[in-house]
């Protein structure tokens, strides 16, 4: 079938990519679903930090690869051997598949899927190779997703189904920003009653577990960040307290639990300097491969801190997603407000630099 979506055709054009013009908007082709496959059309599909760092060379993908890697849509069609997802059933695509015979899948989250990774790394499905093309040329797929599309072939094992009630734009940013942010509290951190939460880092990402550490109720939520609009947004979203990093290191603000969700050095050398004596910091973010921090071994030895790496919130997204529902279903998690822009197909380029600056919540390309 023939479909529209956005392929990255260059990696590491100069900005402003509104000008470079990296990512074409285009026809292409669309094999239907094989075996253990489906065909989801999108409706809503979220802009992540994760595509911004393939679009400037940070994270090393093959292309031309069709962007996407959170959205959600209608299933139209399924392939053999998918027996409990049905046509017109509303899904989470999710951008790290689980195969549940590996020995990352063995570790309930910790490690990621060893075959779902290979996938992954050469822009293909879980099943193996492509099902995009364009002009006969094949096109890679973005974490098994490439949700910047009006539909999408995808592994059965790359979706959760979701209710009817959950909006489109929802079920999207569950797939990374509420999977991340929330699974690096309740899967990596397992805070306790009364353990007071940092979040740095105020992104889609952060603002997630910003709201989910708002949602558990156990004690203090701080959030940290250099944009002061996004800091008066966390405590809109229920925050105690809001600092730029520089109020941070002055009034020796500490945590029990701080998430860094801002992947670059400085906020993780921010994250772990906050962290009080026996606490634990989890970072999530993705800086450059290249990149190196500097912290104290000392310091983690004698005042007992733990660092913990978390990739998609150490999640089993069969098992998390539902949880993220019952919370917003039940008024404790308002993921809606984490949409700050909705944004049609055509304005991806001009998106990606909102990302780079900084200013962008979370935009979704909401497809009609």
């Amino acid at each position: 079938m023939r479909i529209r979506g956005a392929v990255l055709d260059r990696v590491a054009d100069p900005a402003p990519f509104a000008a470079s013009r990296p990512i074409t908007v285009c026809e292409l082709e669309l094999t239907g679903p094989g075996d253990g496959e489906l065909l989801v059309r999108i409706e809503a599909a979220g802009l992540c930090h994760s595509d911004l760092s393939v679009v400037d060379g940070n994270r090393v993908r093959p292309v031309p690869m069709l962007l996407g890697h959170e959205a959600a849509g209608i299933v139209e069609a399924v392939g053999p051997g998918v027996d409990d997802v049905a046509v017109g059933q509303r899904v989470v695509m999710t951008f790290l598949p689980r195969c549940g015979d590996c020995a990352g899948c063995a570790g309930n989250g910790r490690t990621p899927c060893g075959p779902g990774s290979v996938a992954n790394n050469a822009g293909e499905l879980l099943g193996g190779g492509r099902r995009l093309r364009r002009d006969g040329e094949e096109v890679h797929h973005h974490l098994g997703v490439s949700g910047f599309a009006t539909h999408a072939v995808v592994d059965r094992r790359s979706v959760v189904p979701v209710d009817d009630d959950v909006p489109s734009e929802v079920a999207a940013v569950l797939g990374c920003a509420v999977l991340t942010g929330g699974g690096a509290l309740l899967n990596a951190a397992k805070p306790g009653a009364g353990d007071r939460i940092l979040v740095v880092g105020l992104g889609g990402v952060g603002m997630a577990a910003v709201l989910v550490a708002v949602s558990l109720g156990l004690g203090e939520v701080i959030a940290v960040d250099t944009v002061p609009e996004k800091l008066a947004l966390a405590r809109e979203f229920g925050a105690t307290a809001a600092f730029t990093p520089a109020e941070i290191a002055d009034k020796g603000v500490n945590a029990d639990v701080v998430i860094e969700a801002a992947g670059n050095v400085r906020a993780f050398e921010t994250a772990v300097a906050a962290t009080a004596p026996g606490g634990v910091t989890v970072t999530v973010g993705l800086p450059a491969p290249e990149a190196t921090a500097t912290i104290s071994p000392l310091a983690l030895v004698a005042q007992g801190r733990t660092i913990i790496g978390s990739y998609l919130g150490s999640a089993v997204p069969a098992r998390d997603i539902p949880e993220y529902v019952r919370r917003w279903r039940a008024g404790k998690l308002p993921l809606e407000r984490l949409v700050s822009a909705r944004i049609g197909l055509d304005a991806v380029n001009e998106a990606m630099d909102e990302l780079a600056a900084g200013a962008a919540l979370r935009q979704v390309i909401v497809f009609d």
